[in-house]
């Protein structure tokens, strides 16, 4: 049964929570920094207990300096560690295999017995910050051991990639929900922890300016990028199982189409919201693998340069295939046909060795009518609102107005609200938080991410099928191929810049430049 009755404003339960994959990549540069930034804030349960679960045999000691470690260098400013020592009475460890099904009775023993000792409730919280294929097996290992058996509640959160399509994730969903109820799962997707991600419903809902204009009627398209600078990395071996379509387009892009597009909620509930975004996807157009090459555009990054410095191709990458055919980049243009949004195109692009890192998405409204008032020449700037996610944080509105001391210059200006990064909580520090509480509002739900698969899996099939979608390459340092620019000059649109790049004003002619004026607060 869904938690539709959420208190916000009630205390956070006292729980325990258990961490498999405690020692890695994500568990170190992300969880720790946000469970000990939580603590400094007072916003952890008033009694709480965290139990490391991961092949290496560490005491408990061992494992403290191991977290206090991943603290110090991966926060995101320099931490004050004059609470650690209070802060690491409350982490334990355990070493063991995740996957053997006779390690979990120690585990357990030292769970019940933390708990005993602290006079706590059995609320668990497990974390699983593992490879997906390990998660059926772990949930179901619990299920056995007796630690999904307990008097007070129990919830499981896990990461993405939930499934490699829509066969997959189904098995997958259905191995879990052998073990967890469905309000019990919170799959995480670190874009809705974005605090300007999460601003979009405040913005939209809070402000009675919007509403009358939020529809296909005001708008002319809606365009969503979300870039990075950086190439695989030490995730080569993920990627290349992935690519684009999978790790970025299926969740994050997706989740952000439904933020922008959803009706308002009936009232401010879990549920009520959620169903608001799954009526989205269900009313988002599915392209057959036939039609795909129209509307998708995939690419892959060459070698070029970064920020001055030479980098190499994705083929050139250590542990890629030299003759990859993995996608580095997606372009795409969907439709939602509903009363709203039809005929509105929504734009979509994503990618790695890009010019900039920004996360952006634009609302475009439509063109004031050519040849009348001040339009007379037809190049008048459209009205656009910009929701800047990452890494500069803010809302920019870009507005037509007279220049200074003219007759009737008119020049674009900018009225922008940009807040400090570093007044916002980091993505995980407020999907613990929401996790502990069992808000599970900016988690996603089963059918979210049914639905997604729906409809990435024939673009995916189009692919892989050769079926007229190419892999279209870019030199790295570049806003991606040429044939994502073509895409939407099909419409008459272009891609507005981000956050970095060369901006729309400096694209205008001189004299709109010379004259132009910047609002800010």
């Amino acid at each position: 049964m869904f938690d539709e009755d959420f208190d916000e404003n009630a205390q956070i339960p006292e729980q325990s929570l258990i961490l498999f994959g405690a020692t890695g990549d994500l568990s170190k540069r992300k969880l720790y920094p946000a469970l000990y930034r939580l603590f400094q804030k007072h916003s952890l349960p008033k009694t709480f207990r965290l139990v490391g679960v991961a092949r290496h045999g560490y005491s408990n000691e061992e494992f403290r300096k191991f977290v206090r470690s991943s603290i110090e260098t991966y926060s995101r400013e320099d931490p004050d560690m004059s609470s650690f020592d209070e802060f690491s009475k409350l982490v334990y460890y355990r070493g063991a295999d995740a996957t053997k099904s006779e390690e979990y009775g120690e585990l357990k023993k030292l769970v019940e017995s933390i708990e005993k000792d602290a006079g706590m409730a059995q609320n668990r919280l497990f974390y699983l910050a593992m490879a997906p294929r390990f998660f059926g097996t772990v949930a179901l290992n619990l299920k056995q051991s007796g630690l999904t058996q307990l008097k007070g509640f129990k919830r499981l959160v896990i990461e993405k990639p939930f499934g490699r399509d829509y066969a997959s994730a189904q098995q997958l969903n259905d191995e879990l929900c052998d073990v967890f109820n469905e309000d019990e799962i919170f799959r995480i997707d670190h874009y809705l922890g974005k605090e300007m991600v999460q601003n979009i419903e405040v913005l939209r809902f809070a402000n009675s300016i919007f509403e009358p204009v939020w529809n296909n009627r005001s708008i002319a398209n809606v365009q969503i990028t979300s870039s990075e600078t950086v190439g695989v990395e030490e995730r080569a071996s993920y990627y290349e199982r992935a690519g684009a379509l999978r790790d970025m387009v299926q969740n994050h892009m997706l989740q952000m189409v439904m933020m922008i597009a959803m009706e308002p909620p009936s009232r401010l509930k879990t549920e009520a919201i959620r169903d608001e975004k799954v009526k989205v996807l269900r009313s988002l157009r599915r392209f057959s693998p036939k039609e795909t090459a129209s509307h998708v555009v995939l690419g892959q990054y060459s070698k070029g340069s970064v920020d001055g410095s030479e980098v190499v191709g994705y083929r050139q990458e250590p542990n890629v295939d030299s003759a990859s055919a993995t996608e580095t980049f997606v372009a795409a243009r969907l439709f939602i046909d509903n009363f709203r949004w039809a005929g509105v195109p929504f734009y979509i692009r994503t990618g790695k060795r890009m010019a900039v890192k920004a996360t952006e998405i634009v609302i475009q409204f439509k063109d004031m009518p050519k040849h009348l008032y001040f339009n007379s020449d037809g190049n008048l700037s459209p009205n656009r609102l910009v929701i800047r996610v990452n890494p500069k944080e803010g809302i920019y509105f870009s507005l037509n107005a007279k220049r200074p001391g003219t007759d009737e210059t008119v020049i674009p200006i900018a009225m922008e609200f940009s807040q400090a990064p570093e007044n916002s909580p980091e993505s995980y520090e407020r999907l613990f938080y929401d996790a502990m509480r069992g808000d599970s509002t900016f988690f996603t739900r089963w059918d979210e991410v049914s639905l997604a698969w729906k409809f990435v899996d024939p673009i995916i099939e189009a692919y892989q099928e050769q079926l007229g979608v190419e892999l279209k390459f870019y030199p790295a340092g570049t806003s991606g191929p040429e044939a994502a620019h073509r895409l939407l000059a099909q419409d008459g649109a272009h891609w507005w810049p981000v956050f970095g790049e060369k901006s729309a004003l400096e694209q205008q002619p001189e004299p709109a430049r010379a004259a132009t004026e910047v609002v800010s607060s």
